[in-house]
């Protein structure tokens, strides 16, 4: 049942990201990032990562696109999004209650037939390191690069952003 769950939720995060590219305006494309996000966070579930898939929602899918729709706020671009919106809601309430509905039904046959005593590497890292530590030092020894990397891009994004929203006031 969790494969089912995996793929419903990966065609979802697809389908997030194509809306995103494809979206005429840029408030729905915002809509579309947010269930991409939704979607890959369910997957960190799936995969037993609460730690990441609640990050995924409090810094990505919350803050994140908050800053976005602040730009696109101030930049002045959600014009006409009325339609747009009204496709994609429509598109997307199905779905979400499908997913629902899997999920309720996965989380009861999976406490009906849950396997005992499935080690794993990071089973054993969390147990040596903690939860947090297990992410912390791979994030901050071996991939410190790109984190960092990802925060300056982040930067530029919100420094240009307001470059070019400071110009039109």
């Amino acid at each position: 049942m969790s494969d089912v769950l995996f793929y419903m939720f990966a065609a979802l995060a697809l389908g997030g990201a194509m809306g995103v590219v494809a979206g005429r305006n840029p408030v729905a494309s915002l809509l579309s990032m947010v269930l991409s996000l939704g979607s890959t966070s369910v997957i960190f579930v799936l995969l037993e990562a609460h730690f990441l898939a609640a990050v995924q929602v409090i810094v990505y899918a919350g803050a994140i696109m908050v800053l976005f729709l602040f730009v696109i706020m101030l930049l002045n671009l959600g014009h006409d999004y009325r339609p747009d919106l009204r496709v994609t809601l429509w598109l997307i309430a199905p779905v979400a209650a499908a997913g629902a509905l899997f999920g309720i039904l996965s989380r009861g046959l999976r406490a009906a037939g849950a396997p005992a005593g499935t080690d794993s590497p990071v089973d054993a890292a969390v147990e040596e390191y903690g939860a947090i530590g297990a992410i912390a030092r791979p994030l901050y020894t071996e991939w410190v690069v790109p984190f960092e990397i990802t925060g300056i891009l982040l930067l530029v994004a919100i420094v240009g952003a307001l470059a070019l929203a400071k110009k039109r006031v």
